[in-house]
């Protein structure tokens, strides 16, 4: 399934829904729980991400740590 058609979709449905109906309501809750949904995912990727490992010796990068 390609997310970002997905969620194209599921935006789309969202902001032509009117929000006074049910149908509205509906796809507001169904966009909602498709963005936590994303955010959760990315957050997941982020930290599986290895963290560098920082310069020991020498005189690059021991000084300033410019990965912060």
């Amino acid at each position: 399934m390609d997310v970002l058609s997905s969620n194209s979709a599921v935006v789309g449905n969202a902001s032509a829904a009117v929000l006074g109906t049910v149908q509205g309501s509906a796809s507001l809750s169904i966009l909602r729980k498709s963005m936590d949904l994303q955010e959760s995912t990315a957050a997941q990727l982020l930290q599986a991400l290895p963290q560098p490992a920082l310069a020991t010796s020498g005189t690059l990068g021991t000084r300033l740590n410019t990965y912060a």
